[in-house]
């Protein structure tokens, strides 16, 4: 398919030395790590003030309205400058969060406090994520946004894994008072970084005006006569379906199935979590040439992974863990590059929103029927299932000539 070029604005610096952008990957990632702290929060003030399934509700409480919202974010996000959705939407977390600190510093936390938390949250997630994912394309060169996506998903590991390590620390030392009075900070200064320095360098083409339901439509129907863009969008989408019941359950299933215990859980997670940060960063030191191709054969690797960890030693399992790590950090780089690369630029909000509603809308199928697989057989067969899904489904991509060839180090619109 042939998309137009969007209009440059100002020429923008070499991706090295491109301080402006890397100043706004620190910010994100100080924003992901406030984020990792108020996850923690919520979750430790739900468990300590009610019953274990009215936490799990408290904590899963934003995903239902954010697939909801998420298209409707979307249509926006193609309509709407990014920039001002994305600090409209910042501004109400921040609101939120000062709100709920003020509340809990004159009263306990009741459970419809910490719901209707969660809930506006969600309903500014569905929003303000479409937006988001457009502004790479307004500020770096498409042969530029493999190096930007790898800069940006290794700070955003990090920052959450920061923001994790310092969140449990800081709830018991402040309460949700101080968690929330955090985050808040770090939307604050997202905010002020978007207003005072965040300028787009290219100009998106913007959809049509017209009925949200139908602009919906519209965005399916780009899927239909797009393949290319179709087939990116199922990667994106299900990146995480065959990989997340294997680390959320299974991991725990074959930890407790050998007698490994829960510091092997920990040990595994850990190994992911940092094979995923070396993966993301490999790609600014040793970018391949057909990113696309390169990504799909990367997840053919991982779901050669998944099942591996379904066999074998500790030892083993940990190796496996770590390869996935890698290849999920590697295939997400590249992947999300070609997509913000290559999209029609007046459906690149609502893509970017499909592409997130697999996590919101298929994960929990996915998880259930992991568990029921490997309740119904041998803990092995579930993580060969899927890795070996994840393997099969890989054969269209790349079979794909499109995909054979595409390249964004050359100047080119073509996708």
């Amino acid at each position: 398919m042939s998309t137009v070029a969007p209009e440059q604005l100002t020429v923008p610096p070499p991706f090295r030395r491109d301080r402006r952008v890397h100043a706004w990957i620190l910010v994100k990632a100080l924003s992901d790590a406030g984020d990792a702290v108020w996850t923690i929060a919520l979750a430790w003030t739900a468990v300590q003030n009610t019953s274990p399934a009215v936490a799990g509700l408290i904590v899963a409480a934003g995903t239902v309205p954010r697939a909801v919202i998420l298209l409707f974010g979307g249509v926006l996000a193609d309509r709407a400058d990014a920039r001002r959705v994305m600090m409209l939407f910042n501004a109400i977390r921040v609101v939120v969060l000062v709100s709920v600190a003020l509340w809990v510093l004159a009263e306990p936390p009741s459970v419809a406090l910490l719901l209707t938390a969660a809930i506006a949250f969600g309903v500014c997630d569905a929003f303000y994520e479409p937006s988001a994912g457009t502004i790479a394309r307004q500020l770096v060169r498409p042969e530029d946004l493999p190096s930007y996506s790898a800069m940006s998903q290794t700070a955003t590991r990090l920052g959450t894994i920061a923001g994790a390590a310092v969140g449990g620390v800081l709830v018991a030392w402040s309460g949700l008072a101080g968690s929330a009075s955090v985050n808040a900070l770090t939307f604050a200064l997202v905010v002020a970084f978007i207003a005072a320095w965040l300028r787009p360098r290219f100009r998106l083409a913007r959809a049509d005006r017209e009925p949200s339901l139908r602009a919906i439509a519209r965005g399916f129907g780009h899927l239909r006569v797009h393949p290319t863009t179709r087939t990116l969008v199922i990667a994106l989408s299900g990146l995480n379906l065959a990989v997340g019941p294997a680390i959320g359950i299974g991991l725990a299933l074959r930890a407790h199935d050998q007698g490994w215990g829960a510091p092997a859980v920990g040990l595994f997670e850990a190994l992911l979590g940092l094979g995923a940060a070396a993966g993301a960063a490999s790609v600014l030191r040793w970018r391949p040439r057909r990113e696309a191709y390169a990504g799909f054969w990367a997840l053919v690797v991982q779901g050669a992974a998944i099942i591996a960890l379904g066999f074998g030693s500790v030892w083993g399992v940990g190796a496996a863990a770590f390869v996935i790590g890698v290849t999920a950090g590697y295939a997400s780089v590249l992947l999300s590059a070609t997509f913000a690369a290559t999209v029609d630029t007046a459906y690149l909000g609502r893509m970017s929103a499909l592409t997130r509603l697999g996590d919101d809308c298929l994960m929990p199928l996915a998880m259930a029927a992991f568990g029921a697989l490997a309740s119904a057989t041998a803990v092995g067969i579930p993580f060969a299932v899927f890795g070996g899904a994840m393997m099969a489904i890989m054969v269209l991509p790349l079979s794909s000539p499109t995909f054979r060839r595409m390249t964004l180090r050359e100047a080119s619109s073509s996708a």
